[in-house]
Formats: C-alpha cells, sequence, structure tokens
C-alpha cells in the first residue's frame, strides 16, 4: 500500500487516512479535512464534508470549493494509487460539472493514475460522487519539481 508521506489513520473514520486538519487560516484548510486511502491497483478514494461553508448562492456546492477539493485529490489520491514519490506542482486540471453536489452527504473523488512518465509528469482522472452518483468528472497533470517551495513563513 502506498500513502503521502506524513499520512495517518483517521482517528474518527477508520480505514481512511489524513494529514489531521491543515494549519489554521490556510487555503487548503478551507476544504476541511481531507481523507485518503488506496482503491484498488492504479486507483485511489479521496474524500471530504461539505458543508455550509462551501455553499454557492442556488445551495450547490460551489464550483471552486469543488475543483479546489479535486486539486488535492489528485496529489493525495495519486499518491494512493502508486504515484512516484516527489514534490509535484499541477500543470492542468480540468473539471465538468455533471449534477449539483450536496452539503452534509461525502463527496468522494475516485482517482486513477493514467500513467507517469521517467521525465516527472502524472497522468490522474477521476470523478466525483455522492451517495454512488457522479457529480463531477475531471483530469489532471502533476509535474514533479526538484525545488520545492518551502511553507509560507508567519
Amino acid at each position: 500500500m502506498t500513502l503521502p508521506s506524513g499520512a495517518e489513520e483517521d482517528p474518527e473514520n477508520p480505514g481512511w487516512y489524513s494529514w489531521g486538519d491543515f494549519p489554521r487560516g490556510s487555503f487548503a484548510a478551507q476544504t476541511g479535512r481531507l481523507l485518503f486511502k488506496p482503491d484498488g491497483e492504479g486507483q485511489a478514494r479521496c474524500r471530504m464534508f461539505p458543508n455550509e461553508s462551501h455553499l454557492n448562492m442556488g445551495g450547490s456546492i460551489h464550483g471552486g470549493a469543488v475543483m479546489s477539493f479535486i486539486d488535492m485529490a489528485l496529489f493525495a489520491g495519486g499518491r494512493c494509487a502508486g504515484m512516484a514519490e516527489g514534490h509535484y506542482v499541477t500543470l492542468d486540471c480540468a473539471t465538468h460539472f455533471i449534477a449539483r453536489g450536496r452539503i452534509d452527504v461525502p463527496l468522494d473523488a475516485v482517482v486513477r493514475l493514467v500513467g507517469q512518465t521517467k521525465g516527472g509528469h502524472i497522468f490522474l482522472s477521476g470523478h466525483c460522487e455522492q451517495d454512488g452518483q457522479p457529480t463531477h468528472s475531471f483530469t489532471g497533470t502533476l509535474k514533479r519539481v526538484t525545488r520545492p517551495n518551502g511553507p509560507a513563513k508567519d
């Protein structure tokens, strides 16, 4: 089983892993707790728990919240699906909106590792679902970088 660095079994969600809570005030913290786990050969499942803070004016999960979740799922899910260890940046991420996302229902991203090159490009695809019904589909490309940025300093 491959897990991202620093992942630990989530105490509130048996069988799932997380990095715990993101630093308070960080953009990533707006998504809430991110869960992830391997889900078969070359595939992983990531989960967020949408709540009122993720709503748009129409009463659905805001597209920006979904796309932020998908972007984070590419990294955590990609690693669980077999992506080589390293530091990566997003080159592209395309999202297709299939159905309205609802709050108070877990939103899962099923991430598939399509391929990876020796040059460090990672190709991923997948879909999001709630209660087993698709809500979004996506593709993404990540690029390995050799000089990662350090975390922001206060």
